[in-house]
């Protein structure tokens, strides 16, 4: 396997279990994305879609991730963006950083799904009230 520069992409109902290298599986119905990791390492990189994660930039012909994409545990300490099907490379990750990116990402996590819990809960009481109303 050799570092690559640039991806294709493939939506895909289940994820595969054999992957190719330099293609990006997306599984909207899974909310998940998998590839091998651009460096070449081969290891496998798994984005999961969410506000709280991975957002997919898709324009019709090219994907786009936000934030990066980045595992100081793995030896090959990548990091990278994937834009306009290009990979945009970064400075290597250190266990540290994806240490404390991985607490940030784990706050950040609980924080959108308290607050969607709350704009739901919102929601529901609004519904009820309104329910009410119509019923008298």
């Amino acid at each position: 396997m050799s570092k690559t520069d640039k991806v294709t992409f493939e939506f895909v109902d289940l994820l595969p279990k054999e992957l190719r290298e330099g293609v990006v599986y997306i599984s909207l119905e899974h909310r998940t994305v998998v590839h091998l990791c651009c460096s070449g390492c081969g290891e496998r990189v798994v984005l999961g879609l969410s506000p709280a994660q991975w957002k997919l930039i898709f324009d019709g012909e090219t994907i786009s991730f936000s934030p990066s994409i980045g595992n100081g545990e793995l030896t090959c300490n990548s990091h990278y963006w994937i834009r306009e099907n290009r990979i945009v490379w970064a400075t290597p990750l250190t266990a540290r950083q994806t240490q404390e990116s991985q607490l940030s990402d784990r706050a950040d996590a609980i924080a959108h799904y308290e607050q969607s819990a709350v704009s739901q809960s919102r929601g529901w009481k609004f519904m009820k009230r309104l329910w009410r109303r119509r019923s008298r």
